[in-house]
């Protein structure tokens, strides 16, 4: 199955059977106060830049929250839309869990934008996916419902089933949707990644959708934490990850050598580019 993203003009294909796509994380304000205070005053050139190294790392999409206490999302999204877009050819995904910001920043934004994310709560259902299909967009629905997040692999299976059927009821083409099996914390949750990885494989095996996740979200609280996301995107990209949200210079090298190992890169183009690329910065 394959979902289609686009900037101004350049198209991107996430594709079940490889490679994998990054989603650069790096345009969020969480941990990063230097974005936080230029945005506050509408100075874009920090999130300009953090866009250009993304890029530069071979992020293929970019995830753009610029969620912060106090800021007004539904202008903020549409204006780093705006700038963004205006620098730089590449699909966005919109993070946000305002409706209202989502739908502003589509209404600018240039191309088919992926949103970040949806759910199986109704109220979620309702709100997103007639913007979803006005627009044009993409989703990404993550599994959770009304009840809350399950810890059985079976039960996050028939929660994407659903929002899948929903999207498609609402208009929405069943490979615009993007299912999010939700990495929790292991420090938390010893069993936390066996879920997800069985999740992913569910998905993959039963669905055929593409798969996304949060790469770092495992080894929140625990030290050498990329040593940690390293082996489980390593393991999720065998199960059927194939767009991972992630910092592409922290994780590039394991997805292209992932997608080696699994012979989706033939005589290691795709790696050895990465390699190159490394040595030269």
């Amino acid at each position: 199955m394959k979902t289609v993203l686009s900037g101004r003009s350049k198209e991107v294909i996430i594709d079940t059977t490889g490679p994998v796509v990054i989603i650069g994380e790096c345009i969020n304000p969480t941990r990063r106060k230097k974005l936080v205070s230029t945005l506050q005053e509408r100075n874009f050139e920090y999130m300009l830049s953090l866009a250009k190294s993304q890029i530069t790392a071979m992020a293929e999409v970019l995830d753009v929250n610029v969620g912060f206490p106090g800021v007004v999302d539904e202008e903020m999204l549409p204006e780093a839309v705006i700038a963004l877009q205006d620098n730089f050819d590449i699909p966005l995904c919109l993070d946000s869990p305002n409706p209202r910001a989502i739908e502003a920043a589509l209404k600018v934004a240039k191309g088919k934008c992926l949103i970040n994310s949806v759910n199986a709560e109704e109220a979620s259902l309702q709100r997103l996916l007639p913007i979803a299909r006005e627009y044009g967009a993409a989703i990404i629905g993550l599994v959770l419902d009304d009840d809350g997040i399950t810890n059985d692999p079976e039960k996050r299976l028939r929660i994407a089933e659903k929002i899948i059927n929903r999207a498609v009821q609402a208009g929405i083409k069943e490979e615009d949707v993007i299912i999010d099996p939700m990495a929790m914390a292991v420090s938390a949750e010893p069993n936390a990644c066996r879920v997800t990885l069985e999740t992913i494989r569910l998905v993959h095996t039963k669905l055929g959708h593409n798969i996304t996740q949060g790469a770092s979200n495992v080894s929140f609280g625990l030290p050498h934490r990329e040593n940690i996301n390293s082996a489980f995107m390593a393991m999720s990209i065998m199960y059927g990850l194939t767009c991972p949200i992630a910092n592409p210079e922290k994780i590039t090298g394991i997805v292209r050598a992932a997608d080696l190992v699994l012979g989706r890169d033939d005589y290691a183009i795709r790696f050895i580019e990465h390699y190159q690329s490394t040595i030269q910065s």
